[in-house]
């Protein structure tokens, strides 16, 4: 497998952890979102959106978007599952997965950031508009599992939901969120104690220093 990727995508860093939980190896190809590297003619040959992250298989299929990927690797390599077998429980890990995919992520990502400054909005307030969004988003995640007793959020091992809030959380931090969320906060530090999640953060990709 061929991961194309950037160091600081967020999305890109979540089928990273996944890969790593599944315990897969996949070759390692960035395309630095700064330089616009994306819309280079053979990366759109592979996805014509220009997003990252792609996952290409063996046999030169090319999947895309990060959520479609994860769920692709967790039915295809079922060992250690990042869903849980109950469907109510399945249906709540995948709605606080889609608040972070759908909601949060997409409203104050890269391309959204730069359309603000181009109709005249200062960096400030972009990192303002960005921080705004996810301390919303994050707020009523943590309401969602508030009672779950941790430190994982949906169980006793990382799944799907950490999958996605570890990115997340870690986009939260570089906009200067107040991190006002002891649940998410206790599930992330948990995490940062796996080699899945450390191994995978951004400034420990090849590229963080390109």
């Amino acid at each position: 497998m061929i991961l194309h990727g950037y160091f600081r995508s967020s999305a890109a860093w979540r089928v990273r952890i996944a890969l790593k939980l599944k315990g897969l190896e996949a070759e390692y190809r960035f395309h630095h979102l700064g330089r616009g590297e994306q819309f280079d003619p053979a990366y759109l040959a592979l996805n014509p959106q220009g997003l990252l992250p792609s996952l290409q298989l063996d046999d030169s299929t090319v999947l895309t978007q990060s959520m479609a990927i994860c769920e692709y690797l967790d039915e295809a390599y079922p060992t250690l599952p990042l869903l849980p077998a109950d469907p109510v429980a399945r249906a709540r890990v995948r709605a606080f997965v889609q608040a972070i995919a759908c909601d949060i992520h997409p409203v104050q990502n890269l391309r959204v950031l730069k359309a603000l400054k181009a109709q005249g909005q200062t960096e400030d307030d972009t990192r303002a508009w960005a921080r705004r969004v996810i301390e919303q988003g994050f707020d009523a995640l943590e309401q969602l599992v508030a009672a779950s007793p941790g430190p994982f959020l949906f169980g006793e091992a990382p799944g799907m939901a950490e999958v996605f809030l570890v990115p997340q959380m870690g986009n939260a931090r570089r906009f200067g969120a107040d991190l006002r969320w002891p649940r998410l906060l206790a599930a992330d530090a948990a995490c940062a104690a796996l080699p899945a999640f450390a191994d995978t953060r951004p400034d420990r990709q090849p590229d963080a220093k390109a």
